[in-house]
């Protein structure tokens, strides 16, 4: 009797800063075989987020893991990858959805987002997305930080909808929502 490929899971991994989101991320991807893949979306354009990089580079020191950076084209690098691919991680779309959005890629961001939505179910490897949670707080008082806290929420609305499991993270407990 010939074996079936387990399904393809996609989870999207939602909650505040530093609530233990990435890391959740990492432990999950780590639980399925093949190659590792963390796509990475955040640009080291000052010293302190280059020390964040560098902090989640620690993380992720075993050979199976796989770092590619891409803070705006980040379907189609997903698009590129191949069957070998056992998960991958795409950590963060906050600032995936901060840097169109500060390039003034708004529309591209958009157009992107309707492809992964559509693509995601047909991706041959395991599929995790990171996100905050931005509609919990404050509402901006910028009309940038509206703009912003809308788009972000928007994104993650359609990646809920397409994702088979939704896990909101708080004090790095995982909250199952979805799936």
């Amino acid at each position: 009797m010939p074996r079936t490929r387990p399904a393809k899971q996609s989870v999207l991994v939602l909650g505040g800063a530093r609530s233990g989101k990435s890391a959740y991320a990492l432990q999950r991807a780590q639980e399925w075989e093949g190659r590792l893949v963390y796509l990475a979306t955040a640009e080291g354009k000052d010293e302190e987020m280059r020390k964040r990089i560098a902090y989640h580079r620690t993380r992720r020191r075993s050979r199976r893991w796989e770092t590619i950076e891409e803070p705006l084209d980040v379907v189609w690098q997903l698009k590129e990858m191949d069957d070998g691919i056992g998960a991958v991680v795409l950590d963060c779309v906050t600032l995936w959805v901060s840097n169109a959005l500060l390039n003034h890629q708004q529309e591209e961001l958009e157009n992107q987002v309707a492809e992964l939505v559509e693509e995601l179910p047909l991706f041959p490897f395991h599929f995790l997305a990171v996100s905050n949670e931005v509609g919990l707080g404050l509402v901006p008082d910028t009309p940038l930080g509206r703009e912003y806290r809308d788009l972000l929420g928007s994104v993650n609305q359609r990646l809920a909808q397409v994702c088979k499991e939704v896990v909101f993270m708080t004090a790095g407990l995982p909250m199952k929502l979805k799936g």
